[in-house]
This record gives structure tokens, sequence and C-alpha cells, in this order.
């Protein structure tokens, strides 16, 4: 919704005004809200704040007062609602049809948290422009202006500060890996060189944080597999054929996945950016850009541990290429290497992980048909392998 905002030139912001209480309850419905005053009982004839489906209720009617309109030249999320152009001589109009809307159902808007034919404004807690997304400066001085943590209070909010931008930071994850140690439970709380050096670093990068750009064109995918850590960095190219950066990821990988291979842990990251970006990889063709020439390797390879087979399966749904990273022109792709430094022994290898292949055995192929089913009792699907002697072997089963 926020990447759905930019690339427009005129903006308008609106808000509800109380807008909960803007919609009636079900006259069968009020006497569950009844509330107990010295003065007797009352209930609510419009929907009060707090109730569990409140907000839900909300956006469905929001979604069925603007359906012609939504994701074409308005974005609604509950009671913030954005008049978006991307012609300032349209916007006018655009307006006037949001306004004859709200007229209809009798929806009033808060004057005061309102903004009309402007170039940026906040919108879910960022800044949106024509350009791109763009952290509030507020967030950013609220960091620059923290002196070092003193315990692990202090540290865990310098975290959550941290987290909170983590999309706009490259190799969060790998640049906070000093303090990790401090988290650890009994661990007595020492602030040494290195915690100093990160949090200066982090200072720094934030001086300047990056302009993230909403996806319109095919999206490039940037791997990177560290010792501990993990990177990703989604961009796309410019008018210029440069990259822009559209998102950041990493995340400190569990003592299991330390014991990964490199091949291993750069299909971890793949799998990570998957479970993270998958409106991304489901809306988008992805050319996915790594050094390591093993990950083009390993998606055609037929022989594979289990592991590689079950993320494999994942990766197939999506449309990806991969894409060697010498075809890759821009400052982006060095500027994203040089925050994920690889050791130079760290070497990856065409050499799959737990795969002791005596002899490979090739046999004609087998087919296989596949189809599902639902209706209100549950669903199932069937499948049926026909060998290359011509053998029928049925399955089926029902899904919970």
């Amino acid at each position: 919704m926020i990447d759905a905002t930019t690339g427009h030139v005129a903006l308008s912001f609106m808000d509800g005004s109380s807008g909960y209480n803007q919609i009636r309850m079900a006259l069968a419905d009020e006497e569950l809200t009844a509330f107990r005053t010295p003065k007797g009982i009352y209930c609510y004839k419009v929907m009060p704040f707090g109730l569990k489906n409140a907000g839900d209720t909300y956006q469905r009617a929001m979604q069925g007062i603007f359906d012609d309109m939504l994701h074409k030249n308005i974005e609604c999320y509950v009671d913030d609602l954005v008049v978006k152009s991307k012609k300032r001589g349209d916007h006018l109009y655009d307006l006037r049809k949001v306004f004859e809307s709200l007229r209809r159902y009798q929806l009033k808007m808060n004057p005061s948290k309102c903004a009309f034919g402007v170039t940026s404004e906040k919108f879910l807690r960022f800044i949106v422009r024509q350009q791109g997304i763009e952290i509030e400066q507020a967030k950013i001085n609220a960091i620059l202006r923290m002196p070092e943590p003193r315990n692990i209070h202090e540290l865990k909010s310098l975290q959550g500060k941290l987290a909170y931008l983590r999309r706009f930071i490259s190799n969060l994850a790998g640049r906070c890996q000093p303090f990790s140690r401090l988290m650890k439970k009994d661990v007595p709380f020492e602030w040494d060189e290195a915690c100093d050096k990160v949090f200066k670093s982090i200072k720094s990068y934030l001086m300047k944080p990056p302009v993230l750009v909403a996806p319109v064109r095919p999206l490039i995918l940037y791997v990177v597999a560290q010792e501990r850590s993990v990177g990703i960095l989604l961009a796309q190219k410019n008018d210029e054929g440069k990259d822009n950066a559209l998102y950041y990821l990493s995340r400190t990988m569990t003592p299991n996945e330390l014991k990964y291979s490199p091949i291993e842990k750069l299909y971890l990251a793949l799998i990570f950016a998957i479970q993270k970006l998958k409106h991304y990889f489901q809306s988008h063709s992805i050319h996915l850009v790594s050094k390591a020439n093993p990950l083009k390797y390993v998606m055609t390879k037929p022989v594979l541990s289990d592991r590689l087979a079950r993320w494999y399966l994942q990766l197939h749904q999506f449309e990806i290429t991969y894409v060697p990273q010498k075809a890759i022109k821009g400052q982006v792709l060095p500027d994203f290497l040089a925050d994920h430094p690889m050791p130079a022994e760290w070497e990856l290898s065409n050499d799959l992980p737990d795969e002791n292949v005596i002899v490979i055995e090739i046999t004609p192929p087998w087919k296989m048909y596949f189809d599902g089913a639902s209706h209100k009792e549950g669903a199932g699907a069937g499948v049926v392998f026909v060998t290359s002697e011509g053998e029928v072997l049925p399955y089926s089963f029902t899904l919970t």
C-alpha cells in the first residue's frame, strides 16, 4: 500500500473524524455493547472503539464505498485515506469523486488532519512522495540523539527503533552482531569498542538514509550469505538503467543454521526473502543476482539434499531467473556487497552438502497427473503416476 502511493505528482491525505463512531451498529447487536453507569444501563448505537472486529468492519465499509477507485486513484487503510494522481490536472476530478462518495454515505473527515494537493506527506509512519519512500526525520533524530546504551533496557530500546527502520538499512542483522552477545541471559552488560563502532556506523548510515522506490518493472534480488547472517536487497532499474533500492532485509542465523554449508546458507537467504517479500514475488518476475554460480547449478541439478529439495519446491512456484553479477551496472550492488563482506577463505563450490551419490541410474521418466477440488465439507487432491511401463498408480488425500 505504501509502495502504491509513491510515483504520483499530486497527493491528498485525509483522516476519518472518529471513524468507528460513524458506523451504525446492527439493531440486534446494540444490547451486546451495554455498560452500566450510576445513572443506568446504556448501549452504543454506533460502533465504539475497542470491539474486536471494529477495525475489520470499518475497513470492509471503506472497501465497499470506494470499490471502483481503490488501488487506482485512492489507497485506504482503516480511516487513513490517500487520493493520488499521476497528473496534477486530474487531481481535482479525483477529489470530487471521493467527496461525492463521502457525501453519499455521510462520512466525515477531520479537517485538522487533512492535506490537499501536496507532493509528500506522512502515511502509515513513512514519508511518501513521487520519488519514493523515506524515513520520517523525527525517527532518525531519535536514534542520532541517543547516547550509548548503559544497560540491557536501553539496548533493547535502540534495537526496537532500528527494527522499525530495518527496511532502509542494509545488512542490519550483520551490523548488529556485537549487540547479540549482550542480549544473552546472565551475560554482564559491557559496552566494548566493537559495540561502540557499530553504534557509530549506524548513526553515520542514517545521516544519509536511502530513498526506496516502488516496484514497477522486473525486480532484481541480490542475495548474500555471510558466516553468521544473511542479507537481501530488492531493487529495480530506473530509466537510466541503474538500480534503485526497494527493500533491505537481513537476519542472523540460528545455531543450527550456522552449521549449514555455504550453498545452503545462500539458499536460506533466498527462502527468507520469499517468506518476507512474497507479495513482490507473486506480482513480479525476479532476476536473482549472486556471486555464487552454484545457485544456478543447484536450481538445475536433479540430485539434491532433503533440505535443498524442500526449498527448491518453494522457489519453483515463482518466476525467478538467475543473472550473473557482472551483468549488473550501477552503484547499488557495490554498496550492498561492501555492507556484506565475505571472508576470502569462505569458498562456494559446486559440491552439494550431504550428498553421497554412489551411482546414478538413469531410468525413463514417469508421468504425473494432479488435480484438486474443494466444497463446503472440505478439500482434497488426487495424484496419478504412470510409470514408464504403463503401470498406473493412483493416490488421493484430504486436506485438513
